[in-house]
């Protein structure tokens, strides 16, 4: 049995950390891609592995990662090991750019595409509120807020304005029949 590779997207600030923490904690079947990232432990957020640019680049020669990107000036890689978690029937959420989904389509034939919105209003806030970035850096993250997802990448898009339930119980719902199908 396979399980789902579940790669949840959306804008900064739009929640998709804590979305798929209530994704988690809802239903246990689920289980968290942990990403490594060249920022600092301390600069708070999700739970995540800190590295350096340097060690970073090694592991990414040593196909470490499924999958790994740049984005914002750091790095992100999701570890090659989310294979056994879908070998075991479990599905995996995965924090992960837009940039990546054509990557993550390939290297995944049971990828789902879960597209995560808000107003601008809200990610702004929202990125005000976590003290991570300037407001130079703000400013940035808010211009791609709109980026597309990649043409001929299939994906369901849920707002995330309202009650985390509510976005939880939705994104469930929508792959629900998929997991059930397997």
């Amino acid at each position: 049995m396979t399980g789902l590779f579940i790669a949840v997207v959306g804008p900064s600030g739009v929640g998709k950390d804590s979305v798929m923490a209530g994704l988690v904690a809802a239903h246990p079947n689920y289980v968290l891609a942990r990403r490594m990232i060249t920022r600092p432990q301390d600069a708070g957020g999700e739970d995540f592995t800190e590295t350096t640019r340097e060690a970073f680049a090694e592991l990414a020669a040593q196909e470490h990662f499924a999958l790994h990107w740049e984005s914002h000036g750091l790095s992100y890689g999701i570890p090659a090991s989310v294979r056994a978690d879908l070998d075991a029937g479990r599905d995996v959420l995965a924090n992960l750019s837009r940039s990546v989904l054509d990557k993550a389509v390939q290297q995944f034939p049971t990828c789902r595409v879960v597209n995560l919105t808000a107003s601008a209003e809200v990610l702004a806030q929202r990125l005000s509120g976590r003290g991570r970035e300037t407001a130079e850096q703000i400013g940035k993250r808010l211009a791609q807020a709109d980026r597309a997802i990649p043409e001929g990448i299939t994906s369901f898009t849920v707002s995330n304005e309202g009650p985390l339930q509510q976005t939880v119980a939705q994104i469930h719902r929508a792959l629900q029949p998929v997991s059930s199908a397997r």
